[in-house]
């Protein structure tokens, strides 16, 4: 055996493990009991995001300099995994609120914005959306129509965007938006849209938060399509430099697939455990359905899933945080993991049979919020496009 390859048993330290732990009984004591409400209202969950940013948990990446709690990424992910057990909703509130809300701020925002917006976003006293998915543009950069002009030392942004999360709230500050800002010359020759990232308040004339989608799952989580009609802000909040928005913003969605696969995991983990807790109660035929092999077999293979999705987001958390190269990992967590959940809430509502199909219980939620999983954040196809490449196919 190689001595030099040092074998990583995954053991979480105590400091990862008592937040984990306390992230969890809070799921269970607090969040559980108003899901199926929040659900069935498409109530935004005001009382349980004011006690997550009493918790700190808006702030676990972010340096304390900066009202975070010091910690890093993996801290987000355990807390993601252990909310998402009992509630998708609440889970994407914070997964978006820091990845997608206040993440890029932290990485490419000038001294002056970390210091207006970051210690708002930290603290969860306020939430931040990011305006990157337009009608024909999402993976396709060149698809993005909203554009930003440069008059008189202020931006002026006319467009729309689409699905933003956190974008409608009560307590939304800010929506940092994609903009065609020019026009460069491509590597063919060919003319190509620069893209920057700018900053807009959402008091800012123009902005507008429409009506909240429909949806078939998610439905406690503040979802919007935007409209921004000669929207003015200061040439300074330009985020960035410019003509990397899109770019750096692929960045973003490399560390947000590892938290939408912790997310998903956390996902599948709930379907089984609501299943393996079923099977041991539900009596058909004169003893627990979890004794037929059937039923048995079908948990078992959920429990190999989620043990797949963990280890998978582990790695992938691990080489961020080392520093390496994680991209393909990412890519390979979210698909996984995504997948597990989905496949996890379909067999979980068979095991529950009739009540899976009950909206009031947990099972029926999670098949409804999971299909989202496989497409939000960059689908299914995108994450084996990105593997698929890396295999130089």
């Amino acid at each position: 055996m190689n001595q030099d390859i040092e074998l990583n048993t995954w053991e979480l330290s105590e400091e990862y493990q008592a937040l984990s732990d306390a992230v969890r009984e809070f799921a269970d004591e607090v969040v559980a009991p108003v899901s199926a409400k929040h659900d069935e209202e498409h109530s935004f969950p005001y009382e349980i995001q004011s006690q997550m940013a009493e918790m700190g948990l808006f702030g676990l990446p972010f340096p304390e300099e900066h009202g975070g709690q010091g910690g890093d990424y993996f801290a987000l992910c355990l807390a993601l995994e252990q909310l998402a057990r009992v509630d998708q909703s609440v889970a994407i509130t914070l997964e978006a609120g820091v990845s997608l809300g206040a993440m890029p701020i932290h990485l490419f925002g000038t001294d002056k914005q970390k210091e207006e917006w970051l210690p708002q976003l930290a603290s969860g006293k306020a939430l931040a959306g990011f305006g990157l998915t337009e009608s024909e543009a999402g993976s396709d950069a060149g698809g993005t129509r909203t554009k930003a002009e440069l008059k008189d030392g202020e931006w002026v942004v006319n467009g729309t965007k689409e699905f933003i999360t956190n974008s409608g709230t009560d307590i939304t500050r800010l929506v940092t938006v994609t903009a065609v800002t020019g026009m460069s010359e491509g590597k063919d020759g060919k003319p190509k849209k620069e893209i920057s990232t700018i900053l807009v308040p959402t008091d800012t004339p123009g902005f507008t938060a429409e009506k909240a989608y429909n949806k078939v799952g998610w439905n406690a989580s503040d979802t919007h399509p935007l409209t921004l009609k000669d929207v003015h802000v200061p040439k300074e909040n330009l985020l960035g430099e410019r003509g990397r928005g899109f770019a750096n913003f692929l960045r973003i969605l490399d560390e947000g697939r590892i938290a939408i696969a912790a997310l998903s995991t956390g996902a599948a983990q709930g379907c089984l455990e609501e299943s393996v807790r079923y099977a041991k109660e539900r009596q058909a035929f004169g003893q627990s359905i979890g004794e037929n092999q059937a039923i048995a077999f079908k948990i078992a293979r959920m429990r190999a899933r989620v043990h797949q999705a963990r280890l998978a987001y582990y790695d992938a958390a691990s080489r961020m945080l080392k520093g390496q190269p994680f991209k393909t990992e990412a890519a390979l967590a979210k698909l996984i993991a995504g997948e597990a959940a989905m496949d996890n809430a379909r067999d979980a509502t068979q095991v529950f049979g009739g009540y899976g199909f009950i909206n009031e219980f947990r099972v029926a939620r999670h098949y409804r919020d999971s299909k989202i999983l496989e497409v939000g954040e960059g689908t299914t196809e995108v994450q084996l496009m990105l593997i698929a490449r890396e295999l130089g196919l």
